[in-house]
C-alpha cells in the first residue's frame, strides 16, 4: 500500500541529489532512469524503473560522475553512459543563461500615472 502526500500532511517529500548530497523537493531536482546502460533524463517524473535525482546543473553532474554515484544510485554493475544526461543539462543551462540575458537587456518597465 502506498501512502500519498495527503495522508502525511506533516512530512514534505524530499529527495537527495546524488551529486552534492543535498536534500530538496522533487520539483527542484531532475529525475533520471537507466535504460540499456544509459542514464536518461526524466523531467516528467513518469518513466518506469528505479530513479535517482540530481540538481540539473553541470556542477552536480560532475560531482556525481567523480564520486561514481550513478551505478550505486541505480544499483547496477559497471559504468553507465551519461552522454544524454550531460546534453540535457547543457541545454538547460543554455536556456537559463539566455533567459537571464534577456531579462538583463529588457528595458525597465515604466508606469504611467493617469489622473
Amino acid at each position: 500500500m502506498s501512502v500519498t502526500v495527503e495522508a502525511r500532511p506533516g512530512k514534505p517529500r524530499e529527495r537527495t541529489c546524488i551529486g552534492c548530497r543535498k536534500r530538496c523537493s522533487p520539483a527542484d531536482l531532475l529525475r533520471m532512469t537507466v535504460s540499456g546502460g544509459r542514464v536518461l533524463p526524466d523531467p516528467a517524473h513518469r518513466a518506469p524503473g528505479r530513479g535517482a535525482h540530481l540538481h540539473p546543473v553541470a556542477e552536480c553532474l560532475d560531482l556525481a560522475e567523480r564520486r561514481k554515484a550513478f551505478p550505486r544510485a541505480f544499483r547496477v554493475p559497471g559504468p553507465l553512459d551519461v552522454t544524454a544526461l550531460r546534453e540535457y543539462v547543457a541545454q538547460r543551462d543554455k536556456q537559463d543563461a539566455s533567459a537571464v540575458q534577456t531579462a538583463a537587456t529588457r528595458p525597465p518597465a515604466t508606469t504611467v500615472a493617469t489622473t
